[in-house]
């Protein structure tokens, strides 16, 4: 199985590097890619894309399944998660490919571009941060209960770190030593970007 891990990565924090770990250690995969979105997505907070790639192979140099796709930031547009893992799927024909996203993240699934067909051709891999009650939200959504069958729920997931409270607090516990660094040496989220 191919993992896919989407997101912001507006820094990565020491949580992406946790989640990699949990779904290593639960899932049988063959390697877990990040995806970082473009700043071209609609993210008005997001520094220069070489910025995030360049953290994040600082993050995962240690991560022996872990790699980088930079297809949506070298993408003109951007063009929706559906398209980036039909190119990914591309890449590996002969693997499933799942795709990782957060609890919280169901409830806007809805709003996806190209939704179903995303649903219908890709496996999801849902990160319960918060103890939600995944399934329930799974069975109350006509759309998402369809392809119930897509979804693997991980449970065993505690973390109160974000990418967010790293920008507001600059709090260096919540990333990589070698990371901080760099976002230090780069004068990055402190108003110069």
């Amino acid at each position: 199985m191919i993992v896919v891990f989407g997101g912001a990565f507006n820094p990565p924090t020491l949580a992406h590097k946790d989640i990699y770990h949990l779904i290593d250690e639960t899932i049988k995969l063959d390697k877990f890619l990040f995806l970082p979105v473009s700043k071209k997505y609609s993210k008005s907070t997001l520094i220069n894309d070489d910025y995030r790639v360049e953290m994040l192979k600082i993050l995962i140099k240690d991560l022996e399944k872990a790699s980088i796709s930079k297809i949506e930031t070298q993408d003109a547009k951007f063009l929706g998660t559906y398209q980036s893992l039909l190119r990914i799927k591309e890449e590996f024909p002969n693997q499933e490919i799942a795709f990782v996203l957060g609890a919280d993240n169901l409830l806007h699934m809805n709003h996806w571009i190209n939704v179903e067909k995303l649903l219908s051709d890709f496996k999801f891999i849902v990160v319960n941060r918060n103890n939600e009650n995944v399934e329930e939200k799974i069975q109350m959504n006509p759309l998402l209960n369809k392809y119930k069958d897509h979804f693997i729920v991980l449970k065993n997931y505690q973390s109160n770190i974000s990418s967010t409270l790293f920008r507001e607090t600059l709090d260096p516990s919540y990333i990589d030593e070698e990371v901080y660094h760099y976002i230090m040496k780069n004068d990055l989220y402190r108003g110069n970007y």
